[in-house]
């Protein structure tokens, strides 16, 4: 797909990942709906970022927990911009375990309804228009939470509730491309531990102890952090290079989930 000119939503876009996709679309000549409920201590800076832009920027807050706000957020990207080609479902609340403790049922209910239930209402009133457009692309985001739970060095960083409504997203994703086809390409990112994301820039991570964050890193084959340009780099890849794949699911996490096993040497066998 070539972005210029094209109509993108991004969720969560008031700072971090969200925000840096936005911004990349606007670089590449689209026009962006930026959208976001919480954090608005960030506003400032993101007005100041979209300055620059002009016209083709709209920011947008718009509660997610509501199901019944989604139909007016739609309506509002259509009416400023006419169209809708890319939605970058970018919705959740992630449950650390060394932030919340124990679960209540409050706290359950509330990863399930944003990581899992707004990201469903959300495509549901955004289909039509991405049908419409012919040629679209939506990108649900989830997290290497579905895969490991709570589990090794990320006991601390993943809650079951969080992790269960993060493996559903995959089932959703699968779902929306059969859907959607052919006129609308769904696909999934399914992120690791990134800077704004179970990352360094993050509440919980200033939580764990320093042999926590290396034992962390330790695990990542590529050891480091993920960077929320390395993010950007997905999600250009799956919008404008892969215009064969949907329903498919991309693991960005920097070898998270494979460095739990070590590879044996090669023994010399007996012929």
């Amino acid at each position: 797909m070539e972005i210029k000119g094209r109509v993108a939503l991004v969720l969560g876009a008031i700072k971090g990942i969200g925000k840096g996709i936005g911004l990349e679309f606007l670089r590449q000549g689209a026009r962006v709906a930026f959208n976001y409920f919480d954090w608005e201590e960030s506003l400032d800076g993101l007005k100041t970022d979209l300055a620059p832009f002009g016209l083709d920027v709209l920011i947008t807050r718009t509660d997610m927990l509501d199901t019944g706000s989604m139909d007016g957020l739609i309506q509002k990207v259509i009416d400023r911009f006419g169209r809708l080609d890319i939605l970058i479902n970018n919705i959740e609340r992630g449950g650390w375990p060394v932030v919340h403790g124990p679960y209540t049922r409050e706290q359950w209910d509330l990863e399930m309804a944003t990581t899992l239930r707004a990201k469903m209402w959300v495509f549901n009133a955004a289909l039509p228009y991405l049908k419409s457009s012919r040629d679209s692309v939506v990108i649900n985001f989830s997290s290497i939470a579905g895969i490991v739970g709570r589990s090794g060095p990320a006991a601390y960083v993943f809650n079951e509730g969080y992790a269960a409504a993060s493996r559903g997203v995959s089932l959703l994703t699968e779902t929306w491309a059969r859907i959607g086809a052919p006129q609308v390409r769904v696909n999934e990112i399914m992120l690791g531990m990134v800077e704004t994301r179970h990352g360094d820039k993050t509440r919980g991570w200033g939580l764990l102890t320093a042999q926590q964050q290396q034992a962390i890193l330790e695990h990542t084959l590529v050891g480091r952090m993920g960077e929320i340009e390395d993010v950007v780099k997905a999600v250009l890849f799956v919008v404008r290079d892969a215009p064969f794949m949907t329903g498919s699911i991309l693991r960005l996490d920097g070898g998270y989930v494979l460095a739990g096993e070590a590879v044996a040497p090669m023994p010399k066998g007996v012929l």
